[in-house]
Order: C-alpha cells, then structure tokens, then sequence
C-alpha cells in the first residue's frame, strides 16, 4: 500500500504537464493558434517588404491572439524599433533573453540615448559565437564610454544655415566644425551612424559639432573610417559622414538647388506646399521610404532604401524595371560598368508628387547587399540625383519627410554624373560595389524634373 502510494505521488507532476500540453499551455512547443498564425505570417511578408502600415495592422493582431508567442513579440519589437516607437519596442520584447531580443532591444535603448543598458544588452549579444554584428561591437564601446551623457544636446541658437559646396555631382556636402576644428561633411543616409575620418584614431568616440557657428552639438557618437579615398575622390577633405542617427535629430532642411543647408533646435512649421513621405528605419538606422512605380492608382508600390552617397536619381532591381513596364532589353549596358545597365523610369510616385522620366540603373548586386545587411527586401536606392531636385526637410524625429516642388527656374542644370572610385564607408550595412561612370556624352540627366500632378 506504501508503494502505490510513493507511485501515485511522483506520477501527479508528469500527468499534470502532460495535460497542460494537450490543452495547448504556453511555451514554444506549443501549438499556433491558425489565426494568430495567419496574422504573423501576413506581418512577417509586408515587414519584409517595407509595408509597415500593413505589418503593425497584422502583428497587434496577432499578439491579441497569442501574446504570449516569442516569434510574434520578436516580429512586434522589430516594427516598433522601424517606426522610432521605442518604449514600445521595450515592452513588448520584455522578459526574453534570446539574442535577437537583446539585438532588438539594444538599438531600441542605443537610439533612444540609455548607454548603460545599451552596453548591458549589446555586450550579451557580441560574446554569442553565433552572432556577427559589426555595428554593435563598435557601439558597445561607445556607450561604456558615454555612460551619463546626453547624446545630441544643442545650445546656441535656434535656427543655423550654411552654405552647400559643389562638388560637381549631386553630393551633399556641408561645413561645419568638429571638436573645433572646420572641415566638410558629406550627408550619408546609406550609413546609420555619424563617421570621422580615422586619421585622428581608429576608435569609435565623441565629438561635440558646430553648424554655422550658431548650434552646437554636443556628445555625437562617432564611428572613425578612413575617409581619404572619398576626400580624393570630392576633391575636398570629407572630415565626417552625417549619418541618418544624427542627421534626424538635426531637424534639417536640405536645399541643394538654392545651395543651403539648414540646422533647428525646434520642429520646423509645414511648408506651404509639400507632399509628406512616411520613414521607417530598418534595424532602427536604414532609410526607407514608400512610393510606387507608375502614376495611376494601380501602380506596382515599392520601398526604396534613401542613400545619398548614390549621385544617380534611383538603382532598381530587374524586376522592379519589370514591374514598372521597362523591358530588360530596353536597358542598355555601360562600358566598363560590368553587369550594371541603364535605363529610364517613366514615372516614380513619392507621396502625392509623380516624377517622370527617372533615369536608373539597374543594380541587382548592389540591391541584394543592402537587403542581406538590413533584413528586409527592397526594390532600390533612391539616391541624390533625385532629391536634389526637391527641397528636402526632416521633421517628428525624422520620422517624416516633407518634400517641396521646386520651380524650373531655381534647378541648374544638372552637372554631369561621376561615380565614386573609392568604397563609402556604409556601418553596419554591407558596402556596394563600385560603379562605373557613364560614357561620355551620354549621361542620364541627373536632376530630372518633378511634375507635382496631385495637390499634397
């Protein structure tokens, strides 16, 4: 009777487990609920494909139907960290210790300026053998070493304006000083991260920038790159990369057509007439914009990656020619360009303004890198040679871009395309390839004109 008894009792917790996962409990093996199962997988294929509005939609959706799911709340952190909502991003992938939820939450703090559980969540995830993430090995030393700053405190003035330099190209460059020190800065949204020419050291550090000896910037993060083949390349000493982290909280307007540069310690008031683009940010630091291929309402939609360092208006996939009606065979090949060929786009839609006639490359290789480094496929690069044919302003954080129609009259013309010979430093996202100049003669128009054929 003893026996029957001690049996029974040790019995009691396997019978009760076993129960608990017939009746579908909590934990990873436990079954998808179909419908929540159906909403993730809706989130997960617009998140990817730069739909941020549709993947919230799903993803809140989901979590309602199964809150408790690691893979729906990791999904949830990666579309709140897009959308700069990062106390959201915080709470949903609270509790979780996988490193992808220690990714997510470690830019979630980086971006929000918390450096000490920045390093905390950071300095987890680069000692697991099986994760390889450039960006936070150079952020983890950055934030021990800004433990009780403030990154990007302004003083001085309210507004600051400077004078663009041409290069020749579409390039935006900008004057400023560095720890006291003047030289040029080149905005360069393909990189997340503000990045100083490494002959002053090879190690990430703070600096303190001045625009138009007006606004001061105060504990920058900066990652340090050797920036002499750009600076040759210019033919100006390129001393910092204005990154997308620092470049929104700049408030900046860029007006590279009238050739200013505009810095605001306050949010800007709406233009009289512009058309607004929503931003989301991959991985919380890679650009991406929504537009659509054609002018009607049937328009294949698209997300292009903004990329200021490319001089050429947009470099497409092959098959988002395809989707736009532009045969390959219409593409013509560039000499001593590879496999990179050129075409025109007959219309580009950002926000209610259709752009005709976008001259393009065809840049696959370039395309596919970009996707591998942010974890979302894209269509293309929308690069310089197209803004600076709109007055471009920044504003809620840079979360919004308010996009101004310029007239005819204040476009120069446009100056002929140079492709750099010399890799630009991108931080965490893979390098492009290097691309070939245009023959001579026969380069597309790099400042193509905008028709504004919809009211904003």
């Amino acid at each position: 009777m003893k026996q029957t008894r001690y049996l029974s009792a040790t019995a009691w917790p396997l019978v009760f487990a076993l129960s608990l996962s017939a009746c579908g409990g909590s934990g990873g093996a436990a079954e998808f609920p179909p419908v929540a199962k159906r909403w993730y997988d809706r989130g997960t294929a617009s998140f990817k494909t730069g739909d941020l509005d549709d993947a919230e939609l799903a993803v809140e959706n989901a979590l309602r139907a199964a809150p408790q799911r690691e893979e729906i709340r990791l999904l949830a952190g990666k579309v709140a960290l897009a959308r700069l909502d990062y106390d959201r991003t915080l709470e949903v992938l609270r509790g979780l210790e996988s490193t992808d939820a220690r990714g997510i939450r470690g830019r979630a703090h980086w971006y929000k300026g918390d450096m000490q559980r920045t390093a905390e969540e950071l300095e987890v995830l680069v000692r697991d053998p099986d994760v390889k993430d450039g960006w936070a090995v150079e952020i983890v030393k950055l934030a021990r070493r800004g433990i009780g700053r403030r990154p990007f405190q302004m003083s001085g003035g309210l507004l600051a304006v400077m004078d663009m330099p041409r290069t020749g190209t579409a390039s935006m460059i900008v004057p400023l000083e560095i720890d006291g020190n003047p030289g040029l800065g080149m905005i360069a949204t393909g990189t997340a991260e503000a990045v100083v020419d490494a002959a002053a050291g090879t190690e990430p550090s703070w600096a303190s920038l001045r625009f138009g000896e007006r606004i001061e910037v105060r504990d920058v993060p900066v990652l340090a790159k050797d920036l002499s083949g750009l600076s040759k390349q210019m033919n100006a000493p390129i001393k910092i990369l204005i990154g997308v982290n620092l470049l929104r909280h700049l408030r900046p307007t860029i007006d590279f057509a009238g050739g200013q540069f505009v810095v605001r310690s306050f949010d800007p008031p709406p233009p009289p007439a512009a058309t607004t683009l929503r931003v989301n940010y991959a991985r919380g630091g890679g650009m991406v914009v929504r537009g659509a291929l054609g002018s009607g309402d049937n328009a294949p939609p698209c997300s292009l990656l903004v990329d200021t360092t490319l001089t050429y208006p947009v470099a497409l996939e092959g098959s988002a020619w395809t989707r736009a009606g532009v045969p390959s065979s219409s593409l013509r090949s560039m000499p001593n360009g590879g496999s990179l060929r050129q075409g025109v786009l007959p219309n580009l839609r950002l926000g209610a303004f259709d752009v005709p006639h976008v001259p393009g490359l065809e840049g696959d290789g370039a395309v596919k890198e970009r996707e591998q480094g942010l974890g979302v496929d894209i269509d293309g690069l929308l690069g310089s040679g197209l803004l600076a044919t709109f007055r471009v302003t920044l504003f809620d954080g840079g979360r919004s871009i308010w996009l101004e129609d310029l007239p005819p009259e204040a476009l120069a013309p446009p100056p002929p395309i140079v492709f750099p010979d010399a890799d630009i430093p991108l931080d965490e996202y893979p390098e492009e390839e290097e691309e070939p100049a245009p023959p001579p003669g026969k380069a597309p128009k790099a400042a193509p004109k905008p028709a504004a054929k919809k009211t904003p």
